[in-house]
């Protein structure tokens, strides 16, 4: 496997399309350990002309769901494909959210997960969100793989 994954090899493994697939790459990958997701905050984001008219700002949930979605590619990149296979991740817990600095558009967010841990189909992870090397934001929370519905 590779240390780095791409917006098309992301949707391999996620089932988010646009507009909700956050990641634009996942570099610095140490197989089911941690990883580091890149996404670009643009004026053409969608959350942009809305939040907030003339002064844009990333919603906070958006990226405690890009810390969420960075886990979900990590561990999908690392476990057995046909493991993985018609299964999903959602998110169980957010815990020790903080929001520091508001991420603006035309900006490179970069998101630094940890797998602090597993059991079974149970995962938690850390992370650290981070513009230009200033911490933007940081939590922690759980997810879960299930079973998709046919």
């Amino acid at each position: 496997m590779s240390d780095k994954l791409n917006k098309n090899q992301i949707k391999e493994l996620l089932p988010h399309r646009e507009p909700m697939l956050l990641l634009d790459e996942l570099i610095n990958i140490k197989k089911l350990k941690s990883a580091t997701a890149i996404v670009n905050v643009t004026k053409n984001s969608f959350f942009v002309q809305g939040h907030f008219p003339n002064e844009p700002v990333m919603p906070g949930v958006l990226i405690v769901e890009a810390f969420g979605q960075a886990a979900a590619a990590l561990t999908a990149s690392g476990i057995d494909k046909r493991t993985y296979e018609n299964k999903l991740v959602f998110l169980m817990t957010v815990e020790k959210a903080r929001f520091r600095s508001p991420v603006i558009p035309n900006c490179r967010l970069e998101l630094n997960i940890e797998a602090i841990r597993s059991h079974g189909r149970v995962w938690k992870y850390a992370g650290e969100a981070f513009v230009n090397g200033k911490k933007m934001a940081e939590a922690q929370w759980t997810a879960t793989i299930v079973d998709r519905k046919k």
